[in-house]
């Protein structure tokens, strides 16, 4: 016997498939919304290219919505709302903030996310095999990063004994101490290498103190820098890279990272996950119900040193380190 509350999930997804097939009708201009934690970047790009490829043509039978946080989080609500009444098919949301805005301004309307540590713990789906509701999307999580990130800094400084941890406020789940679940993680795996972490997190908008952020680690006895992949870091990439090389501190950034100017960047990448987002919105568009779709994870890792970092700052890379490297920046 089913259910009652399967047949209404059931039910949801049967017409949020019927919506969606029949937005592709003929004739039928398809309108996908794109909600963003940021600004305007080459995330939008990968969009329009990755839908061309599938053989939609923007102006022609898609049109876009963008809506961009810029950095002003309380706001993505609001945005999301704009998108719902703009009459959108689909929402492709670019980040845990983006996506559970989008999430609550609509149960009928398929969500698309990426940028997403952990879909569970955020609460945006019920299952990685079958999400239910609908929402589906990516995520790069890899519940070894934070490990293998602080054993490099380890085997790069043996003697490493504090590193900063540098997050944001953005980030749900915090805990009475204020550290979300990311923060948490990265404490405990520099503490099993007994390395102490100082975490600091900056403040969501548009333009955070990373400055006071670095220089209050440093205060603290930091020898290196750990940088999340939470919103406003990974904004500001380049502005942190910069921040932490003009104080001398050794910094690791997540993959995907290394155009920052970081000294490493190591991990799976969250850039891998823009060109599925539009490849996931087809088969939506094409009547699969979002629910029905699994949530796709990332697991290419990528570790690139930047040398012209090194030489700046005055650290040698172990040669060890250089011939593991996927790419060395010269």
């Amino acid at each position: 016997m089913i259910e009652r509350r399967e047949f209404i999930v059931a039910a949801s997804a049967l017409g949020i498939s019927t919506i969606m097939a029949r937005a592709q009708s003929a004739g039928r201009v398809v309108r996908v919304g794109s909600l963003i934690n940021g600004g305007p970047g080459p995330i939008l790009q990968v969009f329009k290219e990755t839908f061309e490829t599938l053989g939609y043509a923007e102006g022609r039978d898609l049109i876009f919505e963008h809506r961009f946080a810029r950095g002003q989080l309380d706001r993505l609500p609001a945005l999301a709302g704009e998108l719902v009444q703009a009459g959108v098919h689909v929402i492709l949301a670019a980040g845990g903030p983006a996506s559970r805005a989008a999430k609550g301004a609509t149960s009928t309307i398929p969500v698309v996310f990426s940028i997403v540590t952990d879909p569970l713990l955020l609460g945006l789906v019920e299952n990685m095999e079958r999400p239910g509701g609908n929402l589906t999307g990516l995520t790069s999580l890899d519940p070894e990063q934070a490990d293998r990130q602080l054993a490099l800094l380890r085997n790069m400084f043996p003697k490493l004994a504090r590193v900063g941890v540098l997050s944001d406020d953005t980030i749900p789940g915090a805990d009475a101490s204020g550290l979300a679940p990311i923060d948490r993680a990265n404490s405990a795996a520099a503490r099993k290498l007994g390395i102490e972490p100082i975490v600091r997190k900056v403040a969501g908008g548009p333009t955070p103190d990373y400055a006071a952020a670095l220089d209050d680690m440093l205060k603290n006895g930091a020898e290196a820098l750990l940088v999340l992949e939470v919103p406003m870091p990974l904004r500001d990439g380049k502005i942190v890279a910069e921040a932490a090389s003009a104080r001398r501190m050794p910094s690791i950034f997540p993959g995907g990272q290394s155009s920052t100017g970081g000294l490493i960047a190591y991990g799976t990448s969250v850039l891998d996950t823009w060109p599925r987002m539009p490849v996931l919105a087809d088969k939506i568009l094409k009547g699969t119900a979002a629910g029905m779709i699994p949530i796709e994870t990332i697991t290419r890792r990528e570790f690139v040193v930047n040398l012209k970092t090194a030489h700046a700052i005055g650290v040698a890379i172990p040669e060890e380190l250089l011939k593991r490297a996927d790419r060395v920046i010269e």
